[in-house]
């Protein structure tokens, strides 16, 4: 059996997916488990290679009852506590980045500017494990009581830092609709009443409010069969980047380079700006929005928006 620990949440889930089809293909007659959130098992069994999940929040103590695992699997961080964690296991081989601390002194070094796709795919690398870190695609979802090819404003996201103003998403999906887009406003049930602020900014009615009203594959479905997204560096944006749908994804703390879409692909467009001179934001500063993200203004969004909105227009023409 193979134990993969990646407890985080659906954008780390989906930077993932390279690295656990290399290992789907290098172990086809072993058992692939990974540990994650329960609320993340409909996605992943939207990845297609995994046999099981193993309920996880984040480095709490693994349940684990079973037999030693062949291979314990690292995707979840540098360590030390990660490694302790699947080290609790037992397994045979322990794989993870270089970490002395934990005592685990094999595995390459760890890079910091790396993007999240390919460090998974080096680390497997270096054990013999190759990866394809274009393998992003998750099985598309029926499009059961969900609406198809809506424009999507997703305008959550973690901590106030990612999030562009509701105001500015308000008139985003404002002149969306006038362009004709059907926009829909999209989030968890705790950015319900962003979401309202966002639509009502937008002079959207109700039941263009889907935040806290679908499933975790219901939203895949939403995103997989949408026009368009527009979201900030979020989960939402990564369901985008696996069904290959036209999006505009906006930058703030972290940089495209480490969390953006593949750059080859003209249908995604990742929007990022230099803070400018002044003082150093700093990552405490919670209830404030990154300054590289409040740089980015409404104008520059649109564009991008049309931009990729023809794009993938054009590809669905050629490939119908």
């Amino acid at each position: 059996m193979i134990l993969v620990l990646r407890a985080l949440g659906v954008g780390d889930l989906a930077t993932a997916v390279p690295a656990l089809r290399g290992l789907r293909a290098a172990f086809p007659e072993h058992t692939l488990t990974v540990a994650a959130p329960d609320w993340l098992t409909p996605l992943v069994e939207l990845v297609g290679d995994v046999d099981n999940v193993l309920p996880t929040d984040g480095l709490d103590p693994v349940d684990w009852a079973g037999p030693a695992p062949y291979w314990a699997v690292n995707l979840h961080g540098r360590g030390p506590q990660s490694h302790r964690l699947l080290a609790s296991a037992g397994p045979e081989r322990l794989c993870g980045y270089h970490c002395a601390e934990a005592g685990h002194l094999d595995g390459p070094a760890w890079r910091a500017e790396e993007h999240e796709v390919r460090r998974w795919c080096r680390l497997l690398d270096w054990y013999g494990v190759e990866c394809d870190p274009d393998d992003l695609d998750l099985r598309r979802p029926a499009p059961r009581r969900v609406p198809v090819g809506v424009t999507v404003v997703h305008p959550g996201g973690k901590g106030s830092a990612r999030r562009w103003s509701a105001e500015r998403f308000g008139t985003l999906a404002r002149e969306l609709t006038r362009a004709g887009h059907r926009v829909v406003v999209t989030g968890s049930p705790d950015e319900r009443e962003l979401a309202r602020r966002v639509a009502a900014g937008a002079g959207l009615p109700n039941p263009a409010v889907l935040a806290g009203r679908l499933t975790l594959v219901e939203l895949a479905a939403v995103v997989a069969h949408a026009r368009l997204v527009l979201s900030t560096d979020t989960g939402v944006a990564h369901l985008a980047t696996a069904y290959r749908t036209p999006s505009v994804v906006l930058f703030g703390p972290v940089r495209p380079q480490l969390w953006g879409p593949p750059p080859d692909r003209p249908w995604h467009r990742a929007l990022h700006r230099a803070a400018g001179p002044g003082r150093a934001w700093q990552p405490d500063e919670g209830t404030r929005i990154h300054p590289a993200l409040a740089a980015i203004g409404v104008d520059e969004v649109l564009g991008a928006a049309g931009e990729v909105d023809r794009v993938g227009r054009g590809s669905r023409a050629v490939a119908a």
